[in-house]
């Protein structure tokens, strides 16, 4: 490795860090005003002398719930306070041993599972419970103190999430969004680039990148739900309820798009594979797809109406109508359906109705010159991969 080329993989590293630093900003913001209040409430206003599992518990319950819904906090916040509750009257009742840590745990465990809690709140009622339960001193002085100190400081906890500092819903959604819709563009032009070149391996990479977008796709769903209900709850961005709501529209039709790109990419391995002719306007078909995907990302985070992502998807099916008049084999015709298929999902996740993204679809397809060829605009002959 020359000293170019370790000089850019370092500016490459020190530019990824700096953008996870300020990607996690808010956060550490967050801990770092919910632990200070955490502590003055306990130790200035209720007057504990060390009131440490206040912090604690506002750090845990922030950190354990970033990019989850309120739902999962109190669940934090809740699992805190019972394996702590259930720590401290069971030790000063039957004293601290193996079995009483076992008794401990046991307890907290089916008791966060009787009402109702979730994962996290099973697993922080057993090891709060077990903390108190082994490594805290016995005394009478702190009779309920360290229960009282983590409902405050999961409590204060919810309060910044909502009301002090709550994160930006849009931001969250943008930030999710963003590796989706650029994994889906991203491999749409390299497989258009592969085929185009007639380059199977290169086809065969996008395809494969584009399965690992799955995680993106779950990534931003999760955001949504996220998202939604802080706009909700958080009285500093309901007013971000009518913006949030052009995602919220878009999302089911992402995954479908995303869904029938990689029939479509798969179908261009095949085509490379099996020598079929490659009409240049098939090429330009799918570039203009990832177009539009782009276009769509950008005109979503302005707030904008989404016309160049739609006239980029018309192109789309227009290119790919060229390509079949141009001469299709059997591949080819999987890709050029699968371009209406995924221009008809484009156009739905820029806010057009059915009606009108299939309107457009067929006006953009024309009349079919070549007999048995035609399908429904949007339809899909083969499943998704």
């Amino acid at each position: 490795m020359d000293a170019a080329e370790l000089g850019r993989r370092t500016r490459i590293t020190l530019r990824d860090r700096v953008r996870r630093v300020r990607g996690s900003l808010i956060l550490s913001v967050q801990a770092a005003v919910a632990a200070g209040l955490a502590w003055y409430v306990a130790h200035n206003l209720l007057g504990h002398y060390q009131p440490f599992f206040a912090p604690i518990a506002a750090v845990v319950t922030l950190a354990i719930s970033v990019g989850q819904r309120m739902r999962r906090a109190a669940e934090i916040v809740a699992g805190n306070a019972v394996g702590i509750l259930l720590g401290e009257l069971l030790i000063l009742v039957i004293g601290r041993g193996a079995w009483q840590v076992s008794l401990v745990v046991l307890l907290a465990i089916n008791l966060a599972i009787f009402i109702g809690g979730s994962a996290s709140l099973v697993t922080q009622a057993a090891s709060s419970g077990i903390l108190v339960a082994t490594l805290l001193p016995i005394t009478s002085d702190y009779y309920l103190s360290r229960f009282v100190d983590a409902v405050v400081g999961g409590g204060i906890a919810l309060l910044v999430m909502a009301l002090l500092l709550p994160l930006n819903p849009l931001t969250e959604v943008k930030r999710a969004v963003g590796p989706l819709m650029d994994s889906l563009a991203d491999g749409l032009h390299h497989a258009a680039d592969a085929l185009a070149h007639g380059d199977a391996a290169a086809a065969q990479d996008a395809l494969d990148r584009m399965r690992e977008a799955e995680s993106h796709l779950r990534a931003f769903g999760e955001s949504l739900k996220a998202s939604k209900e802080l706009a909700t709850i958080a009285p500093l961005h309901w007013g971000k309820h009518g913006l949030l709501q052009a995602y919220i529209e878009a999302a089911d039709h992402l995954a479908r798009s995303l869904r029938n790109s990689r029939v479509l990419v798969r179908r261009i391995v095949s085509m490379i594979r099996d020598r079929e002719t490659v009409p240049a306007a098939l090429v330009e078909a799918v570039h203009a797809l990832a177009q539009s995907v782009s276009s769509l990302r950008r005109e979503l985070a302005d707030a904008v109406e989404p016309e160049q992502a739609a006239q980029a998807a018309v192109r789309a099916v227009r290119e790919a109508r060229e390509a079949h008049q141009a001469g299709l084999e059997f591949s080819g015709e999987v890709v050029f359906a699968q371009v209406r298929s995924t221009a008809t999902d484009l156009l739905r996740a820029a806010g057009m109705s059915r009606e009108d993204a299939e309107r457009q679809v067929r006006r953009a397809v024309g009349r079919i010159d070549h007999p048995g060829t035609s399908r429904s605009a949007g339809g899909s002959p083969e499943k998704s991969g």
